[in-house]
This record gives C-alpha cells, sequence and structure tokens, in this order.
C-alpha cells in the first residue's frame, strides 16, 4: 500500500506586516488577529434562447450562462495587544489624514507565522492605505490587553507562499 503525502494545515502562531518604504522594507508589526483578507469575483448570469426545439408549439430553450465579472477585495484589519513603539504605523496614519493618499499607498506583505517562528505563508498586498485604527482599552481589574486594531484598505493581494 504506498503511503500519501498530505499537506500540513497550518496554525498560526501570530500575523506579521511588512510595508514597503521606498527601497526598504520596514514597518512591521506583528499581530495576534488578522481578518478580512477576502478576493470575491462577481457572477453575470446571461440568459440566451438557443435555437433548440423548447415545446411541441415553441420553439427555443431559454438556456443560463454564468461568467466571471469583475472582482473585489476586502479590507485587511489586524489586531494586537498595543505596543510601547508603534511609530512607523502610525506616521503612516497621520500622513494619510494630512492628504495626498494615493502617493501614500505601500505595497507590503501579510505573513502568517508558525508555531516554531518560521514562515508558513505570505500574501503579498498592493496599494494599501489605513482606513481606520482604533483603541481598545480593556479591562484594568480583569488583567486585559489593551487592544488596537488597524483596518487597511488592499487594492489587490497575492498568494506567493
Amino acid at each position: 500500500m504506498a503511503v500519501v503525502a498530505f499537506p500540513e494545515v497550518l496554525t498560526s502562531a501570530r500575523f506579521y506586516v511588512e510595508l514597503i518604504w521606498g527601497d526598504s522594507h520596514a514597518a512591521d508589526a506583528y499581530f495576534m488577529e488578522c481578518k478580512g483578507l477576502k478576493y470575491t469575483q462577481e457572477v453575470i448570469e446571461a440568459c440566451e434562447v438557443s435555437p433548440q426545439r423548447w415545446a411541441q408549439a415553441r420553439r427555443g430553450a431559454i438556456v443560463r450562462s454564468k461568467v466571471p465579472g469583475g472582482y473585489k477585495v476586502g479590507n485587511l484589519t489586524l489586531k494586537r495587544g498595543m505596543m510601547t513603539q508603534t511609530a512607523t504605523l502610525w506616521q503612516w496614519i497621520q500622513s494619510v489624514q494630512e492628504g495626498g493618499w494615493r502617493a501614500r499607498r505601500r505595497d507590503g506583505a501579510l505573513v502568517v507565522v508558525e508555531q516554531g517562528g518560521i514562515e508558513g505563508a505570505r500574501f503579498n498586498f498592493f496599494r494599501a492605505w489605513p482606513v481606520s485604527y482604533s483603541f481598545g482599552g480593556g479591562d484594568v481589574t480583569a488583567g486585559e490587553l489593551a487592544i488596537e486594531e488597524l483596518e487597511l484598505a488592499i487594492e489587490d493581494f497575492i498568494r506567493v507562499k
């Protein structure tokens, strides 16, 4: 009996976001939660009447075809415990607030880091800019983490690993 090698299911320990600033790969941050990296293909349904015989007294059968339309990419939402040094991401947010967001869009990557600390998967994203930032203080009596959330609009992404 032949042994079949099944691919490993990736369990994530954290998400690493790498942004490209000019010629350098910088900023970057580890996040505990990631959601919204989604590709959606629109479906266009076309109805046609074929020359086939449909009934005794009528001609033409209705045929429905589905073809791909445009696609869209969801916003990427990242959460983490607040860090003491978040200057690069915060400066990016402020620069977009000041205007000229088009020139401040950045390419980057979302890296899924495995339990052993090695790269498990990589998604390169293109033309991203910060849409929102929020801070959730948590409950100090319960010892909760102070959580910050960053949402990025991205125009496109591909999986490279």
